[in-house]
């Protein structure tokens, strides 16, 4: 599944951070703050995943529709994500004669569910790839604040020998992804990827001032966030619409 090949460049609703991406990596930098960040930023705009967030973003569409979309997707995200996965050969026999093929560490891998909604990713995921570890973050935002709260955490044994992968279905004002990075860290994994369906050129911005080692993948880039810290056009309350509790 090939990302984005195709130069934009992309203004901030409030003016201080340019979007430029280039042959399927965005660099990010944000001006106005106590530093300048670069970080990667993976567009994965496959006709099928355009389609199906297309799909998924209409207000008539019910929560079994929701789920289902949400799940294909990630499936199909998972291709891009796990594209530079260790690989270990491994004899084989075919019905003709002895060779050699490679599989993956697939037991190295643990994907990171920044719960709730990151749950509805997870499960395509898992369907990829059935033989990974799985760790759960639990966080919610302050609706006044903004600032996000932890709840639960739970991680697999051995860390420091796996490579995460944080799933959620958006990142908005970066700040819950920022803190489930923060707290990922501290188990000191082999490398960290985020995986999300949606974001916007602020909270990009944001996070990769806190964590410009750690790249993003998405499938859009949405205009900004309004006053409630909703991504806009966006596609509204991902754990709501999940799970039916609208």
């Amino acid at each position: 599944m090939p990302a984005d090949t195709t130069a934009a460049t992309i203004p901030s609703t409030d003016g201080t951070t340019m979007i430029t991406a280039t042959d399927g990596t965005t660099a990010i930098t944000a001006t106005g703050a106590t530093a300048t960040a670069t970080a990667p930023v993976i567009l994965v705009d496959h006709p099928l995943v355009q389609h199906k967030l297309t799909l998924l973003r209409r207000k008539e569409a019910s929560t079994n529709s929701f789920r289902r979309l949400l799940s294909e997707m990630s499936t199909l995200l998972a291709y891009e994500v796990t594209r530079d996965l260790a690989m270990h050969e491994v004899p084989i026999e075919t019905p003709l004669e002895a060779t050699t093929g490679r599989l993956i560490d697939g037991k190295k891998i643990v994907f990171v569910s920044i719960m709730r909604a990151g749950n509805g990713i997870l499960d395509g995921l898992l369907d990829i790839m059935p033989g990974a570890r799985v760790g759960h973050i639990g966080l919610y935002r302050d609706p006044k604040t903004m600032t996000a709260i932890e709840y639960y955490f739970k991680m697999p044994k051995a860390m420091e020998e796996r490579d995460a992968i944080i799933v959620d279905s958006m990142l908005a004002t970066g700040n819950t992804a920022i803190a489930a990075v923060e707290r990922l860290k501290e188990t000191r994994p082999r490398s960290i990827k985020v995986v999300c369906v949606l974001t916007c050129p602020e909270g990009l911005a944001n996070f990769h001032r806190a964590h410009p080692d750690v790249p993003v993948y998405t499938t859009a880039i949405d205009r900004g966030l309004n006053e409630d810290g909703y991504i806009v056009p966006g596609l509204g309350d991902a754990g709501d619409r999940l799970f039916g509790t609208q």
